[in-house]
């Protein structure tokens, strides 16, 4: 590792921790920087603070309140940026991201499906994450087919056939929703399909967080083979890369993360786009940097993106996903324009 890269991995590091002590100390009641860790130290048994200075109430609303969606905001940003990370190499194209492939729309509507019918084989809490790996699951293999039909598959078609997919998959969704019997229910759960971290608490976390562990570590043990991908297939199976059965693997993986991450926070779009485009810049392109550095930069956009969404019309909460969407909506089209830019050049040449 080179010392720019440290250093990079070190400031990002850093900039998560300021953004969610502001994310815990923003709100209706404001808590300075201090107090924000002063709560946190004391509630994990630490030695400091010596002194306990604040009310209850306020303990209450930054560690059981405020820290829970906090964490989950980081786990869903760092998720979301190493499954698009990994999709980008996988597919070799740039444009490539859970939300844009359809994927999200998938576990969306897998989750969605099961609230809707009531079905829990295991429980809520495990039928859900279920339900939305295997919708995710589906809409991965709907997509390859339709961008595989009729040639190879290309950065237009698989845009293409993941636009389709997301609309068919998006309009049953609807369609679950405005068929349900119970109307409030429906009401939450399409406010829920527009991204948000509300109402989460300490046992939502587990799950989405020990998915994210052990993903991370297994896609950095593969970058290497992610790195091979971008040379092309012929190069990687030359290296001794098995490419289809490493591509079946890593998109059950990616499904399985996705999955698990919408039944959390429901779909939440661009982060896997703009996350590892944004970080090239700074480590370059070997996966053995980005795929850590992505992580971090996910965490601290959606983080900063949940703070904005409580605070821009307060006390009326705006869905984070709506926001991501203003954001990665105009980065899309900036590389794709860019993209055709370079074709264009390459032609002429």
């Amino acid at each position: 590792m080179t010392m720019r890269f440290t250093l990079v991995v070190g400031l990002l590091a850093g900039a998560l921790a300021v953004a969610m002590t502001v994310a815990l100390g923003v709100g209706a009641v404001q808590v300075p920087p201090a107090e924000v860790w002063g709560i946190v130290g004391h509630r994990l048994g630490l030695p400091w603070p010596a002194e306990v200075s604040w009310t209850r109430a306020r303990e209450t609303i930054i560690f059981d309140v405020r820290a829970p969606r906090v964490l989950l905001g980081a786990v869903c940003g760092a998720g979301l940026a190493a499954v698009g990370t990994a999709m980008q190499a996988l597919v070799r194209n740039p444009l490539a991201d859970p939300y844009l492939l359809g994927v999200s729309s998938g576990a969306s509507f897998g989750a969605v499906t099961m609230i809707v019918l009531g079905t829990t084989l295991f429980g809520t809490r495990g039928s859900l994450p279920l339900a939305a790996f295997a919708g995710a699951l589906a809409a991965m293999v709907l997509v390859f087919a339709a961008a595989r039909a009729g040639g190879g598959v290309s950065s237009l078609r698989l845009v293409l056939a993941g636009v389709g997919v997301a609309s068919v998959f998006a309009a049953l969704t609807s369609f679950l929703l405005l068929t349900a019997e119970r109307g409030n229910e429906a009401r939450e759960v399409l406010s829920w399909t527009l991204g948000g971290l509300g109402g989460v608490g300490w046992d939502t976390l587990w799950l989405p967080l020990a998915v994210l562990v052990a993903a991370s570590v297994f896609l950095m043990t593969q970058a290497r083979n992610l790195n091979l991908l971008l040379a092309g297939e012929e190069a990687a199976a030359t290296m001794g890369l098995a490419v289809g059965a490493f591509r079946v693997r890593m998109f059950v993986l990616l499904s399985l993360v996705t999955g698990v991450l919408v039944s959390a926070a429901g779909p939440i779009g661009f982060v896997g786009l703009m996350a590892p485009h944004a970080v090239r810049v700074l480590v370059g392109g070997d996966h053995r940097r980005v795929m850590p550095a992505a992580i971090l930069g996910g965490a601290i956009f959606l983080v900063l993106a949940d703070v904005a969404a409580r605070t821009i019309s307060a006390p009326q909460e705006i869905p984070v996903g709506v926001l991501t969407a203003l954001c990665g909506g105009p980065f899309f089209l900036w590389l794709m324009r860019r993209g055709s830019r370079r074709a264009e050049g390459g032609a002429a040449l």
